[in-house]
């Protein structure tokens, strides 16, 4: 019988084995982006930009501990050629679409591993999540509005990852932009 696999798994199964769990702000976070951040610009010197994103980035605030990365490679580059030398780095693909792949790592069967990644493959560019960390970063007040947010919406969509996601997005785009005016020129 052939051992199952997190490619087996329905939605609603994957939710329940990786509910959303947020936790306070480790110090550790910055170490394991910055160690798989080096792993990958070894494996992979056609990236342009690597960029530690997403509540984890983000000192003194709650997060779910999942390091995102945006990954940016260049324009004239086939983002599907980078598909298995990114899965030889220990991870999963999980969406694709024409101009983004995202893949996780240190998910299991067994639920979460210790360290666990989402990698964001984009073309150069294409890294609005950039400026949304930059925002939050330098604006505590907003940082804690995140935070708030988030915390307001662990337990209600615990178990709906595209819910909780979705009722973020409103919060994310405004500080974007906020982030695009006071930082124009910085990812261009």
């Amino acid at each position: 019988m052939k051992q199952k696999e997190l490619t087996d798994l329905s939605l609603e199964e994957l939710w329940q084995l990786f509910p959303i769990v947020l936790t306070p702000h480790q110090d550790c976070w910055s170490d394991w982006y910055n160690e798989e951040a080096e792993m990958l610009q070894r494996e992979i010197p056609e990236i342009k930009r690597i960029g530690h994103i997403g509540s984890t980035a983000v000192k003194g605030i709650w997060a779910k501990p999942t390091i995102d990365m945006l990954v940016e490679v260049g324009k004239e580059e086939q983002l599907a050629s980078f598909k298995d030398r990114i899965k030889k780095c220990g991870y999963i693909s999980m969406a694709e679409r024409e101009n983004r792949l995202d893949f996780n790592k240190g998910y299991t069967l067994q639920g979460f591993a210790e360290r666990v990644f989402h990698l964001h493959l984009r073309y150069a560019g294409d890294n609005d999540e950039l400026y949304f960390r930059d925002y939050i970063q330098k604006d505590a007040t907003a940082a804690k509005e995140y935070e708030r947010l988030k915390l307001d919406l662990w337990k209600q969509y615990e178990h709906d990852r595209d819910a909780y996601t979705l009722h973020k997005s409103d919060f994310i785009k405004h500080y974007t932009e906020q982030g695009k005016r006071l930082f124009p020129d910085r990812y261009k």
